[in-house]
């Protein structure tokens, strides 16, 4: 089947391990008892030969490398064809700046995020006459590779927390924060990696899908603080948690998606663990733990 997705990144910001991190899942990771994951990304095709990436992630070069289907085909040839952005968030974004090597792709976001990037003068390194920025406006379908539609869609979050003020609003609605619907050969899948909550609409967006892609972060909402790591709750960061009445298992358990992956994990949260309780907890709900290097057909 042509119309796959290959999980580049599981991780969410600080990969696991995180760099500055002694928490026991990143202690396991460096000693190799459990896999290691890079941050956020999602690479999808249509064909098998052409390729959009979702999100940049600061590993994006070592995913890349990592990834036989995305390797040159040529001496400056790629099959990469797109990069689209699901929010402005550095773990989302800062890979853009790996792609700066005078590659051409095109490079897919709401106006809003668009006008985050262009209050920054780095990014201005993805030349303007190599890296074609196109905005997409929420609902409007755009061929994001040969054969692949993407639609953008709104999903309860916040502004990237640089971006903070001293008021935030986490469950906020527009183009600062969307989910994906991707299209292929008459099928459909979902890509959401940042969500704060499960509305009506978006429930009813989602109900039948075939394949979902969803934010994972934190396995509880104070997972965090109660590990002695910070003082957020995934609620204030705009995460859903996975576990408890308001958590993302509860909120799918009526809902008929066939095949449910979670994405974007917070280096703490103990599903990362193959033989955790709470892996088995959520593999026992229908859910799939998405790792590095994951193929799914779509």
């Amino acid at each position: 089947m042509a119309f796959r997705a290959r999980i580049l990144g599981a991780a969410a910001g600080g990969g696991l391990p995180q760099w500055n991190c002694g928490c026991d899942n990143c202690r396991l990771a460096r000693q190799g008892a459990i896999p290691a994951q890079t941050q956020s990304s999602l690479a999808v095709t249509a064909n098998g030969r052409d390729w959009a990436i979702l999100n940049a992630s600061p590993d994006i070069r070592q995913q890349l490398a990592d990834a036989p289907p995305l390797h040159p085909t040529g001496l400056r040839e790629m099959p990469l064809r797109s990069v689209l952005l699901t929010n402005g968030d550095i773990d989302h974004v800062a890979g853009l700046l790996t792609l700066r090597e005078v590659q051409p792709f095109t490079l897919y976001a709401t106006p809003g995020i668009h006008d985050v990037l262009a209050q920054n003068p780095i990014f201005d390194a993805l030349r303007p006459e190599v890296v074609t920025r196109a905005s997409v406006a929420l609902g409007e379908p755009a061929e994001i590779a040969p054969g692949l539609t993407a639609t953008l869609f709104p999903v309860p979050g916040k502004v990237p927390l640089y971006m903070e003020g001293e008021v935030v609003e986490t469950e906020m609605l527009g183009e600062q924060t969307v989910g994906v619907e991707l299209t292929a050969e008459g099928r459909s899948a979902f890509y959401v990696p940042g969500c704060a909550a499960l509305t009506d609409d978006l429930r009813a967006r989602l109900s039948g899908a075939s394949t979902l892609f969803f934010d994972g972060t934190l396995w509880q909402d104070d997972e965090m603080v109660r590990a002695g790591l910070g003082q957020k709750t995934g609620r204030r960061m705009g995460h859903m948690s996975m576990s408890g009445p308001d958590g993302s298992i509860a909120a799918f358990a009526g809902l008929d998606v066939a095949r449910r992956i979670y994405v974007h994990m917070n280096n703490t949260n103990p599903v990362l663990r193959p033989e955790s309780d709470e892996r088995a907890e959520a593999e026992r709900a229908g859910w799939i733990i998405g790792q590095d290097g994951m193929e799914t057909p779509l």
